[in-house]
């Protein structure tokens, strides 16, 4: 039997020392020039795309484009972890008055986000109508993820400023009402540009039926969950076990339940962390269980950067200057603008409002709806797409990432 040389390079755990490399490099490093929390997103993006130029021998991860169903799911359980924790650190939900910006940024700004940006796809960057829609879809959500950095602190913090409260609801809520667009631009893809065949369809479920029923779903989710760890059985409570485990499994049973019965998950496992939080709120398994899904979410996103950025020379390998024109237009004028526009009459003076119509960052929810796109209908620009929401990222994570901590200082001196 003939043995392998005895440092024989075995690519998988080269691949596996590199990225825990990367990772450690992208939190200490920052720590050399701030005191502040590392700016290690953009950082896992770029050193993931230097180790796949410079280092030979490692593996090469499945295209997105080619095999969009393992990023899908991968990006798609951060999200979901990521959503349920944004629920989770919002101490109270009172006066409803602070809720107006959020409203207004649901309401107003990210409709107006996705259709500028759709009119920016088919008229100037040369997509489809469908793929324009989806383009709008795609990057008009604020990531839940990569925006922990501008969202309140872990439960039982306190001091909510109002645009760290209005940027953490709107990231825990608009990835789920982003949804019905992103139908939108598979319907249109299918059956073209014809509303009178689908339009009424798709208000009654798309909209209606899925969003209705993904809030009341995780509304009731979240009653049963704190009744099992709070309630019953007294005297043994599950909430004195310190387990994070059993709520973190009722956050896939959420969500897994809601898909089922063709609801936004996404809504519910939101609104499952805000109702939970509701019950029993000074007890400190809140906090333990929020650290528990922070953990989780924070080592998938560190994987999901590393391999987005692995994959970005491929995917920016049709970036043209018409798609350096739609980031920068999409970053520095449309979603600011709608955002100053959604928020004017609120109480949130010019600072603020300017900070929360800014820190829109674009991350890993993009990456997930795009793939679930992919997945479901073959687009004409999808290498287009790709290109186009890989750069939106990458700019967005390093513009945001590194100005993110002065922004917040300055804000807070108000």
């Amino acid at each position: 039997m003939q043995h392998e040389p005895f440092f024989a390079l075995n690519s998988y755990h080269v691949a596996l020392a590199v990225v825990g490399a990367i990772v450690i490099l992208a939190r200490w490093l920052p720590r050399l020039i701030s005191k502040r929390e590392p700016v290690a997103a953009p950082l896992m993006i770029l050193f993931g795309a230097g180790a796949t130029l410079l280092i030979p021998g490692l593996p090469v991860l499945p295209d997105p484009r080619q095999a969009p169903l393992p990023w899908e799911l991968v990006s798609e359980l951060t999200v979901i972890v990521a959503l349920f924790a944004a629920g989770m650190r919002i101490d109270s939900l009172r006066p409803w008055k602070k809720w107006q910006p959020t409203l207004r940024m649901l309401a107003i700004a990210m409709p107006l986000t996705i259709f500028a940006v759709a009119l920016l796809g088919a008229g100037y960057a040369g997509l489809t109508v469908a793929g324009a829609i989806l383009l709008g879809a795609v990057l008009a959500p604020t990531d839940p993820v990569l925006a922990s950095d501008v969202q309140v602190g872990p439960p039982h913090e306190g001091l909510e400023h109002p645009v760290r409260f209005t940027l953490t609801t709107e990231a825990g809520l608009n990835d789920g009402l982003a949804f019905p667009f992103v139908y939108l631009g598979l319907i249109v893809a299918a059956e073209g540009l014809n509303p009178t065949a689908w339009a009424l369809d798709w208000i009654l479920w798309d909209v209606l039926y899925r969003i209705v029923l993904g809030a009341v779903t995780g509304w009731l989710s979240g009653k049963a969950l704190g009744y099992i760890l709070f309630i019953v059985p007294r005297g043994s409570l599950l909430a004195e076990t310190s387990s994070g485990v059993i709520a973190f499994a009722a956050v896939l049973l959420c969500y897994g339940a809601t898909e089922l019965v063709e609801g936004y998950g996404f809504i519910a496992v939101a609104i499952l962390g805000l109702t939970l939080r509701r019950i029993e709120e000074e007890h400190h398994f809140h906090r333990r269980l929020h650290d528990f899904c922070e953990s989780i979410e924070d080592a998938l996103t560190a994987l999901l950067l590393v391999a987005l950025g692995s994959v970005l020379p491929i995917l920016l390998a049709d970036l043209s200057w018409t798609h350096f024109v739609v980031a920068v237009v999409l970053l520095a004028i449309i979603r600011p603008a709608s955002g100053w526009i959604a928020l004017l009459g609120t109480d949130l003076d010019h600072r603020s409002r300017a900070v929360v119509s800014i820190y829109g960052v674009r991350g890993i929810g993009s990456i997930y709806y795009l793939c679930y796109a992919g997945n479901h209908l073959e687009f004409v620009n999808e290498n287009q797409l790709w290109s186009l929401v890989g750069l939106v990222i990458l700019v967005s994570t390093i513009v945001h990432g590194f100005s993110v901590g002065w922004a917040m200082d300055r804000l807070s001196k108000d």
